[in-house]
């Protein structure tokens, strides 16, 4: 099987999507001078480009395809070539308005923007099928083929009478019968059970809440509806050029595709990250962010991935769409390399003058090759391509952060005790925690697994399987730290309350007895705890089995209740949080645990804002604050940026950063 290595060749792979199309044909030279210029060796070539390639159905006009695949090879450029059928042409949708989604009231959702097909439609289908083969054939030996890149940010739903025989089909596989969908849909409830298959439909827009069971499946569905057109392009492409690797570009911690089973069918993983925080670029929220997904993406990868797009500076998405502080792309594209990616790629080469992204920033600027940005992109493009001894290399973690896409969903849904619960915040908040310290992370599937970690931390899985609850229990007695967050192991796969309000067994290895009632918190509130820190969002009353109270509400209905408590089973250790402590508490309490564990950070002692994480033989050092700041080296190093040599501390400018070998 084909994989990235195929790809880089040794070389980190930097550029980003271009769109000749867009442009006339004498611009196309231009493109590829200002390319070998700014060190760009792979463009993303193709990837809304249906309407040009057939204009009318049936047509093809691959000529300027074949022009441009050429003028980038003879410079030394190579092609990660898309798939087109992201967004059909609009005489697909006008031909045929079936291959249109629907939303949940059953209107139509127009061609004239993009991603406006239906995943379970035949006829989109056939069409992707057929233009997907005709452009695998002609191009599948091309010599600047580097990657397959299959559609683009598979985002789309849909709620139409196709969709629903394409979800009964789904159902059918699942549940096999009848009485057992019923059962695991709780159809009892509200006078909902199912006398026949064609009653069932997506839960689209009812008079009162949809059932929660249902919805589950029906985001499960979505997922798997979308895979098998990704499925389907692939194997097409991978039959005519089985040496070259195949990816689709992730939404960065994108709730619509389950993304542990798309990465297992991809050769390489790739996402897009656009971590543009709402408070400012001084707002740590921003590399926290991207260090998530980056973390993520490298776990779904199991190493080295494509980071396929980023913003040169702004982004046209916001409501004040302010660029980017100097230094902070090439900031953030050296994090993106030392958590494990082998490619830094951008949305897009030359900016569009005309279309919704045409105030997109782009490597190549409105202003031109003599812009700051240019130059800041050429000056990128030169360093990364000496870091070529990281391709390949792996990031070590020895943490590893529990999540699982069908947890998230199942929690998302209304009805809960708090719609404040948000799984992607908690997430984040505690992997921005566990960041703060310098703690590398991988991200894992809850029954995948663990035994490479010394410490498992859960910020909050509402849903878990049997299989997933059997996995954490064996991995705390056999000697590893588990950090458990609130309302977790409280539902089954499907969405069914588990006896006790938790799960027993998550109880026994927690030390717990009862979680008598969950308390959640009002916006904005918090509670006082007896170590002198604060909970926020969440509370519980709880009674202990064998833990020991770590810290106790110190106020209100629960004063004197444990909030936060450490048991032994087995023979490891086990952490439970009943609230979230707010953040510098919640970072000390995972470096406790952490150290308890036998972790230790990359480089310990570095100042808060100043990151650190090992990449193969390589530090990478990257300062995210607004000064320059001292970092004290475990070793003398040589930077690889520079080529100066540090014997026991380097220097890093505001916003700097040095990769560095001992």
């Amino acid at each position: 099987m084909a994989g990235l290595g195929d790809a880089t060749r040794g070389r980190l792979l930097f550029g980003g999507d271009y769109n000749p199309e867009q442009w006339p044909a004498e611009v196309w030279q231009e493109d590829v001078r200002l390319m070998k210029e700014a060190g760009v060796n792979l463009a993303t070539v193709g990837v809304f480009s249906w309407a040009t390639i057939e204009p009318r159905p049936g047509a093809r006009e691959f000529g300027w395809l074949d022009t441009v695949l050429g003028l980038l090879h003879d410079a030394g450029v190579g092609v990660a070539l898309a798939t087109p059928t992201a967004s059909p042409p609009p005489w697909l949708g006008a031909r045929h308005p079936e291959t249109l989604p629907r939303d949940e009231t059953g209107a139509i959702v127009w061609y004239g923007s993009r991603n406006q097909f239906c995943a379970s439609s035949p006829v989109y289908r056939d069409y992707a099928r057929r233009i997907t083969e005709d452009l695998a054939a002609r191009y599948g030996d091309h010599p600047a083929l580097r990657v397959w890149h299959i559609n683009n940010e598979y985002c789309t739903s849909c709620w139409c009478d196709e969709t629903a025989r394409h979800f009964r089909r789904w159902l059918r596989e699942r549940h096999g019968t009848l009485d057992a969908l019923n059962e695991a849909w709780g159809t009892a409830f509200w006078s909902q059970r199912y006398d026949a298959w064609d009653e069932i439909i997506p839960p689209r827009r009812a008079q009162y809440l949809n059932n929660p069971a249902q919805l589950l499946d029906f985001r499960r569905f979505t997922s798997d509806a979308l895979l098998e057109c990704f499925t389907a392009e692939r194997d097409i492409v991978a039959a005519h050029s089985p040496h070259v690797p195949v990816t689709t570009n992730f939404m960065p911690l994108f709730a619509g595709q389950d993304g542990w089973r798309w990465a297992a069918e991809e050769d390489v993983v790739s996402v897009d990250i656009y971590p543009e925080p709402a408070a400012g670029f001084g707002d740590p929220a921003g590399p926290a962010y991207g260090a998530l997904v980056q973390d993520l993406t490298r776990s779904q990868a199991r190493g080295p991935w494509m980071l396929m797009e980023q913003a040169a500076s702004a982004v046209n998405f916001r409501p004040v769409n302010v660029p980017k502080p100097a230094g902070v792309t090439r900031l953030w594209s050296l994090q993106a390399v030392a958590r494990g990616a082998d490619a830094v790629c951008f949305f897009q080469w030359r900016q569009s003058r005309q279309g919704s992204e045409k105030f997109h920033s782009a490597m190549l600027p409105h202003a031109g090759e003599r812009s700051h940005g240019f130059r800041r992109i050429a000056d990128l493009g030169a360093e990364l391509d000496a870091l070529s001894p990281v391709v390949g290399a792996d990031v070590p973690a020895d943490i590893a952060v529990l999540h699982d896409w069908s947890a998230w969903w199942a929690s998302g849904q209304p009805g809960r005790p708090s719609a404040e619960l948000d799984h992607a915040a908690l997430l984040g908040a505690w992997h921005h925690a566990l960041w703060r310290r310098n703690l590398t992370t991988d991200l894992a599937h809850p029954e995948a697994d663990l035994s490479r970690y010394r410490m498992v931390v859960i910020p909050q899985l509402y849903l878990l399987t049997d299989a997933a609850l059997d996995n954490i229990v064996a991995f705390v007695a056999n000697g590893g730290t588990l950090v458990c967050g609130f309302f977790t192991g409280v539902a089954d796969a499907d969405d069914r309350v588990r006896e006790g309000g938790v799960d027993a067994r998550l109880r026994r290895v927690l030390g717990l007895d009862i979680v008598h009632e969950w308390s959640p918190l009002p916006a904005g509130t918090t509670v006082r705890l007896s170590d002198g820190t604060a909970g926020t969002l969440w509370s519980e009353d709880l009674s202990p089995a064998g833990a020991h109270t770590v810290a106790a509400y110190a106020e209100g209905e629960l004063a004197g209740r444990p909030a936060i408590t450490r048991a032994e089973h087995g023979a490891g250790t086990a952490w439970y949080l009943s609230t979230l402590p707010e953040p510098d508490a919640l970072a000390e309490l995972l470096a406790d645990a952490a150290a308890t564990a036998g972790v230790a950070p990359v480089l310990p002692g570095l100042p808060e804002g100043v990151e650190a994480v090992r990449r193969g033989t390589l530090l990478f050092l990257l300062n995210h604050r607004p000064e320059p700041v001292t970092a004290r080296l475990p070793a003398p190093a040589t930077d690889l940026l520079t080529g100066a040599h540090h014997e026991e501390e380097v220097i890093l400018d505001r916003l700097g950063a040095a990769v560095l070998r001992s």
